[in-house]
Parts: C-alpha cells; structure tokens; sequence
C-alpha cells in the first residue's frame, strides 16, 4: 500500500514518527509526505522555514512548492506536485488541513485529473459548530463530497461533521503520538537541585501557553486555597498572561513559590515534567478567538497531557473538549473554571501518595495501549485497510446492482 500524507505539520522530523513508524509495520508500505517548502510557523517561531527532503528505508519526506507561507487553509501547491503523483501513484491520499482547505480540494482534484483511484482522506482538530458562507460552504460539500474516510482528532470533531451530513467513516485519534523512548519515568535530582525544589514540596506543573484560554488563573486561585500544604508551582512556557499570573500569584502572598522556565527544546520538556508530582490542563471554552470561518475555542486534544502519562506523572485536567476523552479513568477531571473542585483535586494527590502513584501507572498503561506512535500508526492501517475493503464492497455492490437492472 502507498500512503500520500499532506500536512504543513510535518516540516519537524519530530511529528514525522507515527508515519515513519506505519512505513515499518509491513514490508509492502510505502509512505511519502508532502510539506510545504516554505512555511511560517507564527508564534514565538518568527522565521521562514525552508524544508528539506529526507527519508528513511520505505518512508520519505518531499518538500513541494507552495502557495501562502502561513495559513493552513489557504495552503495549495505547485506543479511540481503533479510529477511526485504520477511517480508515486499512491492508494491513500491524506491531507491533514482540515474539510475547507484548498489543498484537500487540490489532491481530490489531481487524484481525478490523473486517473489515480486514491482513497482521499483528510485530518481535523476543529471541535465548535460552525456555520460557512460561499465560497467556503461550496469548497467543503465539494471535499465532503469526494472523502472517503476521516481522521478526527477529537469525538466532538466527529460529531459535527456528523451534524453537517458525511456519513461516511470516522475514525478518531490524535494527529501526533508520543515518543516513549524521550517522555519515560526519569529522576532529574540536579535539575531539581538547580530550581530550588525541596524534597518535600509537591511540584504543580504546567506545559503550555500563557493565554487566558488554558485556565491559568483558575489553577492560581485553586494554589490559593492550599497555602498551608507544601508546594512549588512551574509553569513551562511563555505567553501575553505571565505578568497577569505573577500580579495574581503576589496577590495571594505565593509568588516565592513559582518556578518560571522559558520555552526549553522539545526534547528537553520530558526533563521538567519528571520533576512534577502532577501535571495540570486547566483548559476552558471561550468565544473570544476566531478565524475566518469560525469562532471560538475549546481544548482539541492536550498533548502534553499523554507526555506527562507516559512520564508516569499523574494528571489533572478540566472537562474542556477533548480532555476527559484522553484522560478517561488514568487521571482526574473537574469542571471547567471551578478552582474549588481543582482545590480538592489537588488535595487527593497531595494527601494520598498512594493514589499518585497508581494514576500515574494507569496513565503510563494507557499511553502505551493507545498513544505511542507505533500503536497509532498500526490504528491508522487499520483504518485505511477498512476504507479500502468499504470501497471494494460498495463498488461491487454497484456493479452487481447494474448487472441486474440491465439484466
């Protein structure tokens, strides 16, 4: 089977693993993925970056020439995209851009124009109702139209799309897995040493962005209500909100008790969070972010919450979105914006170690059973092979159909 796999996201070898490890699972896959050769990421990352083509046994990155440099529905690309398809002549067309991208609608286009026969598939996080105006209400019935499986990264992703009538088959997972190799148990005694941690403070930690949106206020004013318990709070990241939480933090008399660490290299996070007693998304909803197709937001997956598991460090986190689906029963969960149930959340952890340290098991289990990347990747053939085979059946049935009514 040839997999064609289209994503922006992949212009860091890093969030290559789960494809790189479907290429291995059987000697008769290949898989060949498209990146943008030019692309800006936003955020801290302020530069263009300019891709490059590598690979890896049966598994192979190709940059291609693309129009816009930095948004995901807008991106489209060039003519030199039409040669690697009619080389590759993949089974399976993913593209990981969302039900409104111009790319997508692209791919759907050349795998027709070039008699390919690909299986056309595409990846979304977007988990909020929305509603479309044309031209974009006519760009998605279009790839709506023509898909013939969908990756969601969330199950309220699934519903909506459900909600705007595919009826076609969805599977859900994340579009990343975790590396279990880097995010392992892993005691960081100088590091700890280094920040100041006593051995018998109980690390609060977070992973993240400094905006409102990731529910930093509320865990300050859950800190609050626990003054009287030994504890240290770090917060991994940067963000618009660090002046808001330190003014907050000397409010409540525990400004000592933060730990500030700047955006460190992703292969360094692991380290930090080995040094947390319990790591914490205090995600919640808002309508204040928007694009141009849709408002709001709500947390689409929380990665960093299967890190933190396969570290072993038991996790928190509120009832945004996603983040009881990917917690289920390895961790604890509060309603959103209710720093009074993340007060007691926190107290069970702190006053029961024995509870700790069985959360974090159930977290380690179940990062292995379904987040590493080799169980994502084995999720993801099964899911193009039931594709396929729904395929064939449905144009057998057609054909047979036919059969009889010229018959």
């Amino acid at each position: 089977m040839k997999i064609l796999v289209v994503s922006h996201s992949y212009i860091v070898d890093l969030n290559c693993e789960k494809f790189r490890t479907l290429a291995s699972l059987e000697p008769n896959l290949e898989v060949t993925i498209v990146v943008p050769k030019r692309w800006r990421p936003g955020g801290v990352q302020n530069k263009i970056i300019e891709t490059r083509f590598w690979e890896d046994g049966r598994f192979r990155v190709v940059p291609i020439s693309n129009f816009s440099q930095n948004n995901q529905g807008l991106l489209c690309f060039g003519a030199d995209l039409i040669a690697l398809l009619r080389e590759f002549r993949p089974h399976v067309i993913q593209v990981e851009q969302g039900s409104k991208a111009l790319a997508y609608a692209e791919l759907i286009t050349l795998n027709r124009l070039l008699g390919l026969h690909a299986k056309n598939l595409f990846f979304t996080w977007w988990n909020l109702p929305y509603e479309l105006k044309f031209p974009v209400s006519q760009l998605e019935a279009y790839n709506l139209r023509h898909t013939h499986g969908i990756v969601s990264g969330n199950q309220d992703g699934a519903n909506i799309l459900r909600q705007r009538g595919y009826q076609g088959l969805i599977q859900v997972m994340p579009q990343l897995g975790v590396d279990e190799a880097l995010f392992r148990p892993c005691a960081q005694p100088e590091l700890e040493t280094q920040l100041g941690i006593q051995p018998n403070e109980f690390v609060v930690g977070f992973v993240g962005r400094f905006v409102a949106e990731k529910g930093l206020l509320t865990l300050c004013k859950a800190l609050a209500g626990i003054k009287d318990q030994a504890w240290k709070w770090l917060l991994l990241g940067r963000g618009p909100l660090k002046q808001t939480l330190m003014e907050a933090a000397t409010a409540a008399g525990f400004a000592d008790r933060l730990i500030w660490v700047e955006s460190v290299p992703h292969n360094d996070v692991a380290k930090y969070i080995n040094l947390m007693n319990t790591l914490v998304l205090p995600s919640e909803t808002t309508e204040q972010f928007k694009t141009l197709t849709s408002v709001g937001w709500k947390e689409q997956f929380g990665h960093v919450l299967i890190e933190a598991m396969a570290c072993q460090v038991p996790v928190i986190g509120s009832d945004s979105g996603e983040i009881p689906h990917v917690i289920g029963q390895a961790g604890l969960t509060f309603p959103e914006g209710n720093a009074e149930a993340l007060t007691n959340c926190l107290l069970q952890l702190i006053q029961q170690p024995d509870l700790s340290v069985e959360m974090g098991k159930r977290g380690y289990d179940r990062v292995l059973t379904h987040y590493t990347n080799r169980a994502l990747a084995q999720k993801q053939l099964d899911f193009y092979r039931e594709i396929i085979e729904s395929s064939s059946l449905a144009e057998a049935s057609q054909t047979t159909h036919l059969s009889v009514e010229r018959g």
